[in-house]
């Protein structure tokens, strides 16, 4: 029974998906080139936040994060890497204004196409908004150089996304955008950047830049970065869900060679399910939240709540999970070492717990907004 939901929302969206992803090893889908993306590709999946009036499979927030913790179960590389495409997916949808957006829209739904992820920059002290990009305003749009790394779904995207600092008429820079390039621009180039042995499967690689012509129709506003608005409040909201989702995944599947090994006893087993499905329920109390159309400042500082929970969640239940499968379990499959060690980069996505402590304690307070 256990993740017999999150199997049931799985199949039902992208029927033979997950009987697909069974049939590969853990291992084969966590290296390079990994298959388990041409896959997930092959059934339709990047279209799974995508509104059905764009051809997509229009998803509630419920099924998504359900899918995620299934993907998770199954891959952790693809239910982290395609978190990245999900959320770039929903922020266009956000900012949609003409038709030129939503024939994007409609190409990814309906052609599978990936969107990789250049947003965030977790350099230490810095504002994870702030971009690092050389943007200069030419006639009709921005040339951009730079680099972003890592860059999740490098080799696999047909779009790169990059967050930039945009400069306004008078030259300034002065607010966030969303740019939008063709993976197939003579100006990308890819570099390898990912060193560890987990997660290698995100292809989480460097990508750089070097004078890329975007036009104007191709950049999306996102407003002062300094700034929780609309478009940001949500974008934080959903990132923290889909990756908790993904990262819980990978725990659960963990938990559950306990229960089809019948390692340990009863009681320690239903403790960890008590814990790990707990933290699941708070996933689902915010999806219900999102989908009734409650997102504002209060609803990002719950989201990280959450994220923490889930994070604290998972260390716990790692740990106690790799003791009761036993050291011989250990020692003979490195699938488990393996499980433990990508369930746990949860950890280091941005903004890492330490760093909103404080901003979370002033909010709290009542000292001022929610300072991310």
């Amino acid at each position: 029974m256990f993740l017999k939901r999150e199997r049931e929302t799985l199949n039902k969206l992208f029927p033979g998906l997950d009987e697909n992803l069974q049939e590969l090893s853990l291992m084969e889908m966590e290296c390079e080139n990994s298959p388990a993306i041409k896959l997930f590709r092959q059934y339709g999946g990047p279209g799974l936040l995508v509104h059905n009036k764009y051809g997509g499979s229009g998803a509630s927030w419920l099924q998504a994060i359900q899918v995620q913790r299934a993907l998770g179960s199954r891959s952790p590389s693809l239910a982290v890497a395609v978190t990245m495409h999900h959320i770039t997916t929903v922020m266009i949808q956000e900012m949609v204004t003409d038709q030129s957006g939503c024939s994007l829209i409609e190409d990814v739904a309906k052609q599978s196409l990936y969107f990789s992820s250049g947003f965030a920059e977790g350099r230490t002290e810095s504002n994870i908004l702030e971009s690092c990009m050389q943007v200069k305003r030419v006639e009709g749009g921005l040339v951009i150089s730079g680099s972003k790394k890592p860059c999740t779904l490098s080799a696999s995207m047909d779009f790169m996304t990059a967050s930039i600092l945009r400069p306004s008429q008078a030259g300034q820079i002065s607010e966030l955008a969303l740019a939008v390039i063709p993976s197939d621009d003579p100006g990308i180039k890819r570099y390898p950047f990912w060193g560890s042995w987990t997660l290698l499967g995100t292809e989480s690689n460097e990508v750089k830049l070097d004078d890329v012509y975007v036009p104007e129709e191709c950049v999306y506003n996102m407003g002062d970065p300094s700034q929780l608005n609309s478009i940001l409040t949500k974008t934080f909201t959903w990132f923290q869900i889909l990756a908790s989702s993904a990262y819980l995944g990978i725990a659960s599947a963990l938990v559950e060679r306990i229960l089809i090994a019948k390692k340990g006893v009863a009681n320690e087993r239903v403790a960890l399910i008590t814990e790990i499905e707990g933290a699941m329920s708070a996933l689902e109390g915010i999806a219900y939240l999102i989908m009734n159309n409650k997102q504002d400042e209060s609803t990002v500082a719950q989201a990280l709540f959450i994220r923490y929970l889930v994070q604290s969640t998972i260390e716990r239940v790692t740990a106690r999970a790799i003791e009761n499968l036993g050291g011989i379990a250990f020692i003979r499959s490195p699938e488990i070492a393996y499980l433990f060690a990508s369930a746990h980069a949860l950890a280091f996505h941005p903004p890492s717990r330490l760093s909103v402590t404080s901003g979370l304690d002033k909010y709290l307070l009542g000292e001022g907004p929610l300072e991310i």
